[in-house]
This record gives structure tokens, sequence and C-alpha cells, in this order.
């Protein structure tokens, strides 16, 4: 059995989640941005299907991909060489969830819901969250959105309308954040596509380690690409 937590109730320590679902540690509570925060420094994230209750994980192994290791195939540097799209950083933070959020062959957007969108949005006002945003012919085509905490980066979802387009958002981010400093990029689960491109598994205790770290940094004061990143 699993804990359930009202709004005050404290998250249990990580190291009682489950194997089996892996990572399920606690459900109920609220998505507030502060219950968000809390969970994030902890090395929790929510994730629940819309109707059932908020279910709060911390799986291990942790699929994570350190800023330097992202991999860039051949035809993907050919695109990043391309002048044909424009990357954007917090234009349209609410439209990259909604677009994160719209129906897909994996259904991996279809847990986020109007409140989720509601709660981090809050984050993003706060600073806390934020959007990359891939652009072609004025019009947005993929991005992705997640959560910084002083020098880490908490993946949340990506999306593409065209191809390439979450890659390209990835890649800049990741270009960026190896030039930030920041130790890691949380991708929570593992999935094929992230391995592809550079992301790999390490065991929680781990992941905790790192994270209580990299989370005590200076915080950025301002959330801006720098322009030659693929030049």
């Amino acid at each position: 059995m699993i804990p359930r937590l009202t709004d005050n109730t404290p998250f249990p320590s990580v190291d009682r989640a489950l194997s089996s679902p892996n990572g399920l540690l606690a459900a109920g509570g609220s998505l507030t941005a502060s219950r968000l925060l809390d969970a994030y420094r902890h090395g929790i994230f929510p994730w629940f299907n819309p109707g059932d209750p908020i279910l709060w994980w911390s799986p291990s192994p942790r699929m994570v991909l350190i800023p330097g290791e992202f991999k860039i195939s051949r035809s993907l540097a050919k695109v990043l060489r391309n002048a044909a799209y424009e990357v954007r950083t917090d234009t349209v933070f609410e439209q990259v969830m909604r677009g994160c959020a719209a129906p897909r062959a994996d259904r991996r957007g279809t847990w986020i819901n109007e409140d989720m969108i509601a709660a981090y949005c809050s984050l993003h006002s706060m600073g806390y969250a934020h959007s990359v945003e891939t652009w072609m012919e004025g019009s947005l085509v993929g991005g992705l959105y997640g959560v910084s905490i002083g020098r880490m980066f908490y993946g949340e979802s990506m999306f593409s309308n065209v191809s390439n387009a979450s890659k390209i958002a990835l890649a800049h981010l990741a270009r960026q954040l190896e030039r930030w400093q920041f130790g890691m990029i949380d991708c929570q689960m593992n999935t094929p596509h992230l391995a592809k491109l550079g992301a790999r598994e390490i065991p929680r205790s781990e992941f905790i380690a790192r994270l209580q770290e990299l989370i005590h940094c200076a915080p950025l004061t301002d959330w801006q690409f720098d322009p030659d990143l693929f030049t």
C-alpha cells in the first residue's frame, strides 16, 4: 500500500517507492506550486490519468540526460545547420503545454489536464518552469517544457507537429544547459527515443545524491539562449 497524502502531509522517503509499478510513492495531495517544488527537490514528480487521484513517482533506475552527452546524428546536425527554423524560449509556455497534451500515438501527453496546465503555468509565472519552442514560418511546430531549480532541469514533455521539431528544441536546450553548467536533465522514465539521443539510466540513490548538489547551485536570472549554439 502507498500512503495517501493531504495538502500538508510531507512526502515519504523515496526509498519507500514501490518496485511494481516502478517508483509509485504516494497518492493524493494537491498541485500547488509549493507542493510541486517540494516534490522536484526530493526527486519526485506527478503523473496520473484524468479522473484518478494525483500519483507521485520516484522510479529506480532514473533516466537522465547529461547535457554534454546529447547525441546529434548526422541527419539532425544537417537540420540544425538549416536556417529554416527559429528557437525561442518562454514566449508561449501554455501553448507548448497544450501541444504536449494533444492526443498522439504514444498517448504520453494525455495526462496533462487542465489542473496540470494551471499548476505549471503558475510555476512559469514564478520563473521555475520554462518552454523551449521551435518555430517555422511564424508558427509553433514543436517544443518542450520543464522545471529548473538551481542547475537542475526536469524535463516534462515534448511535442512535434513537423519532423525533428522537438529534437531541435532538445538539442538547443542540452547545448545551452551545458554552457550554463547544468548537471542533469531529468527524463524520468526510459524510452528508446531518449536513449538514442544519449539519455541513460542511473540508480535512484545516485540521482538523488547528484540532485541535492545541483538544486543548491545559484539559480539563473535570465533564461535566454545564446544565438550561436549551432553556428
